[in-house]
């Protein structure tokens, strides 16, 4: 291999990589994990979660790389997406596409043959939900793109329970409320920042089409019914002391900063909202799995 051929074949593997969006999928799987445990009432096997997680990881990927497919149109128009492979020319379309479309395939097929139909249909569902509901047809059309959209990054934790157990019940629906009402104050925080961004793209988000003040309310309502509804889990799963502290503190956390976002309209505020977003769903869905272990 000729000394230019490495890093151009490296920097064409990046950029399918690239395509996957994996910090996004990062945050999926560490959902998926702690489903798992609370399903099983323990650890389930390593060789369970190992699979598990691959298909997770190849479905997430695959909707990812077809979003970025049917959006490099307005990518091109944002500020934040300008790097993306379809933007910079690292990648042609067509292949694009087809990498989107084998990474499904195979996420299909490797969680119907290793773990289980159900959680592959699961799967299927989400990308599904993900490129043709929120991606073709919400996302440039109505403010309510990324409230009803994100019932596909809510999923997963579908996929996780169904893993170990094969069906489904209240505690996994209520995971996915959990996961369905934090969607809209995280992602909106994001589009506070980037409001012109997607201003230029005519893509509308909430805090383009709404003043900051109904912004920031409707960033307390989803914040405040997101505590209610990680408390109500504990019950209904039969969570321990820890989840049912972790549920108490976080939230009121990730209420204390809405509450401030509404006081200080500003960017900045906005980021710290959204970077403790993270950390919440992070640490609350650790402390799930925790309790579960321990006890």
């Amino acid at each position: 291999m000729s000394q230019t051929a490495a890093p151009a074949i490296s920097s064409r593997l990046s950029a399918y990589v690239a395509l996957t969006k994996p910090r996004i999928i990062e945050l999926l799987l560490v959902t998926t994990l702690p489903t798992m445990v609370v399903a099983k009432r323990g650890l389930p096997s390593l060789w369970l979660m190992l699979v598990t997680l691959v298909g997770g990881t190849l479905a997430a990927g695959g909707a990812n790389a077809i979003n970025m497919y049917v959006d490099r149109d307005i990518d091109k128009l944002m500020k934040r997406t300008q790097g993306r492979p379809l933007v910079t020319g690292a990648l042609e379309p067509t292949p694009a596409l087809v990498f989107a479309i084998a990474l499904e395939i195979a996420a299909f097929v490797e969680l119907w043959l290793l773990v289980n139909f159900l959680s592959a249909i699961l799967a299927l569902s989400a990308t599904l939900f993900y490129v043709f509901v929120y991606t073709l047809w919400l996302k440039r059309t109505s403010t309510h793109n990324i409230v009803i959209g994100g019932a596909a990054g809510a999923v997963p934790v579908l996929v996780g329970w169904a893993a170990v157990r094969n069906s489904l019940s209240l505690a996994p629906l209520v995971l996915f409320a959990i996961i369905f009402v934090w969607t809209p104050p995280h992602f909106w925080a994001l589009a506070i920042r980037y409001r012109e961004d997607y201003a230029a793209a005519e893509v509308p988000m909430l805090p383009v089409v709404a003043t900051f003040a109904r912004t920031a309310r409707q960033i307390v309502i989803y914040t405040v019914i997101l505590w209610a509804t990680s408390l109500i889990f504990s019950p209904i799963a039969g969570m321990g002391l820890i989840y049912t502290s972790a549920a108490v503190i976080l939230g009121a956390i990730f209420v204390l900063y809405a509450v401030r976002l509404q006081r200080t309209a500003t960017p900045k505020q906005a980021m710290r909202l959204f970077s403790y977003s993270i950390s919440y769903v992070t640490l609350l869905f650790a402390a799930m799995a925790v309790d579960q272990l321990v006890r």
